[in-house]
């Protein structure tokens, strides 16, 4: 996929993973569009790199419309990349009770719905586009999950359910989208340094910086954007959950 001049939309970029993937196709050429709920975190990463921020929630058909509108008012929309994201704990049953339900469905409606949303609206512009590139490409799409897909711990019932969820979409939109020439691609990375673990404890954080086996360390969010653009200038990959994880498996 040729980067220079078109446009990207990155969700969950107003830090971590989607901050440097913003940061990474902006340094490349394209023109970005920014959107995150997190206005101050977008304003940081306009001034850094020159993206033009949208505030808005995923799940919101109409906050998704608009950032793409203002996406292919800088350039054809080419790419189109899903990092936002939540990771609330919580067990099935747990010392107040049942799971709730609440959380359980909030989780959901951001990682799966949110995800699934900007795919179908982002997937429906770029049909509309010329086809360029030699292949007769016209857009990619890609999304994360988690290990925690494959690999979900105790506590993590919602947010492994709405990951594994996410790779669940992967290969049925890549099959349907392929007749107009949009790739779908997914990857699942695992520990890496982000705001979301900075959050935890300090000695969640110490435990959980001792798993990964190698790198004996945890990931940077620059090596996630990494394979956003290999993603883009590979046209073999699609239809497929790619693991960033140092040979990581969870344990229970």
């Amino acid at each position: 996929m040729e980067m220079t001049g078109n446009a990207a939309l990155v969700t969950g970029a107003g830090s971590g993973l989607g901050a440097a993937t913003a940061e990474a196709l902006a340094a490349a050429g394209m023109r970005v569009v920014a959107m995150d709920l997190n206005a101050e975190g977008l304003a940081a990463l306009a001034a850094r790199c020159g993206a033009t921020p949208v505030a808005g929630d995923v799940a919101s058909e109409a906050d998704v419309a608009s950032a793409l509108e203002a996406a292919a008012g800088l350039g054809p929309l080419r790419l189109a990349v899903n990092c936002a994201g939540i990771a609330p704990a919580g067990r099935v049953v747990g010392r107040g009770g049942p799971h709730d339900l609440a959380l359980f469905e909030k989780t959901l409606r951001v990682n799966l719905l949110g995800t699934f949303n900007v795919l179908r609206l982002a997937a429906q512009r770029m049909q509309a586009l010329p086809v360029t590139a030699p292949d007769g490409e016209r857009g990619v799409i890609v999304n994360t999950a988690s290990i925690a897909a494959e690999d979900g711990q105790v506590g993590q019932c919602a947010y492994a359910a709405s990951k594994a969820g996410v790779v669940g979409l992967t290969l049925p939109a890549a099959r349907e989208l392929a007749k107009t020439g949009i790739r779908v691609v997914t990857i699942a990375p695992g520990l890496f340094e982000t705001p979301m673990l900075a959050g935890l404890p300090e000695a969640a954080q110490a435990a959980i910086r001792a798993l990964p086996p190698f790198p004996a360390r945890l990931g940077r969010p620059e090596e996630f954007a990494r394979l956003v653009m290999a993603i883009c200038t590979n046209p073999l990959l699609n239809g497929t959950t790619l693991r960033l994880d140092s040979a990581l498996r969870l344990p229970p």
